[in-house]
């Protein structure tokens, strides 16, 4: 295919399984080795839903690595993500060097990701944290450390990576400007060299930079399309039936935006309206980053691709959704716009010829 430029800042979340024998870090290595760069550890916090009562979520902090070029600029980072499970065997031995911090409250995880450090060993990596309390961690059975404060009330547990852990690898990237298309095969090359899989519950998932979405009128179109058009898009793209945390947003979010006085909303109006509605990350389209704007992810989310170890399907991927965000942008008239069927919205999306061929083909064979 034509390498389709990409015009939208953007990012990746690429989610793989590394062979048995394998991990994440064999990857990080082999990416920072190409570049004549270098890896380092780090943590990436995660949210695990819980059965525990009055604890429903656990948070966590993972072992990932950040690969480097030779200039010292990020290249991925290889990480985690707890939602792969069924490719692993879970009885298998905790593999030496690997584990987990996991605790009920992120601000304590915030907190031991500032002061602890991801190199030291795991019966080490808490001692820092617990000086700020006064405190000793307590050794405990099967090499867990416990980290408590002076009241011994927990903070968070340290503990041996379960059942092969260390092999799925979420590739993140960082903010994308230019050369989508060779920066995703120089991340991918590796991966398809090294054996690494798509796994069972996998998802693409791209982050669009939000700063043109910063604004009422464009939000409640793009809200309105997606609303329109999104069980089609999803149709046409073919998500993992197997992949986690999608679903729908909450139903007062249309309600809400698909009026004229939201419209005229400035944008600090705008999050003030939505910051309390339910919204959540877990959905197919998510757009809780433009609202609540965690820091170094002001984004708005598609979380409905399937993975691809090849680079083009995941460029028309992100041209399609480049595009719908453009079209979002463009004014229309609100009413007029409810009228346009799918294949008509489709064909009115400013696709370059590549992508809008590799779309509409798959709209007519899926008889969408």
């Amino acid at each position: 295919m034509d390498q389709t430029k990409i015009s939208w800042k953007c990012g990746y979340e690429i989610e793989l399984l590394a062979p048995q024998g394998s991990s994440r870090l064999d990857l990080a290595k082999t990416i920072a080795a190409n570049s004549g760069g270098t890896t380092a550890p780090c943590f990436h916090p995660q949210a695990e839903l819980s059965d525990v009562e009055g604890s429903p979520v656990f948070e966590n902090l993972t072992l990932g690595y950040d690969a480097f070029d030779q200039q010292g600029n990020l290249l991925a980072r290889c990480a985690d993500d707890l939602t792969l499970q069924q490719d692993l065997e879970p009885n298998t031995a905790p593999k030496a060097g690997w584990y987990r911090i996991a605790g009920d409250d992120p601000r304590f995880l915030r907190l031991i990701m500032r002061h602890a450090d991801p190199a030291a060993p795991l019966n080490e990596i808490l001692n820092p944290v617990a000086k700020l309390f006064g405190t000793t961690p307590e050794h405990l059975p099967e090499g867990m450390v416990r980290l408590a404060d002076s009241h011994n009330a927990s903070i968070a547990i340290a503990a041996p990576l379960p059942g092969e852990r260390q092999r799925p690898c979420e590739i993140i990237t960082p903010p994308i400007s230019k050369n989508n298309f060779q920066t995703l095969e120089n991340l991918l090359a590796p991966a398809r060299q090294l054996n690494f899989t798509i796994p069972t519950e996998a998802a693409l998932h791209i982050h669009f930079d939000g700063e043109k979405l910063c604004n009422a009128k464009v939000l409640s179109s793009l809200i309105e399309d997606l609303h329109l058009h999104g069980e089609s898009l999803k149709a046409l793209v073919s998500p993992n039936p197997n992949c986690r945390r999608l679903g729908q947003w909450p139903v007062q979010l249309l309600a809400i935006t698909q009026t004229d006085h939201f419209r005229s909303l400035d944008w600090q109006s705008v999050r003030d309206h939505l910051s309390d509605i339910g919204l959540t990350k877990f959905c197919d389209f998510n757009i809780t980053n433009l609202i609540h704007r965690p820091p170094n992810k002001h984004t708005f989310e598609v979380r409905i691709l399937p993975v691809s170890l090849m680079p083009e399907p995941i460029i028309h991927a992100t041209a399609l959704f480049e595009a719908v965000l453009n079209n979002a942008i463009t004014p229309r008239h609100f009413i007029a716009n409810k009228m346009q069927d799918f294949r008509t919205f489709l064909q009115n999306l400013n696709l370059n010829k590549s992508s809008q061929k590799y779309w509409l083909d798959k709209c007519l064979s899926k008889s969408i």
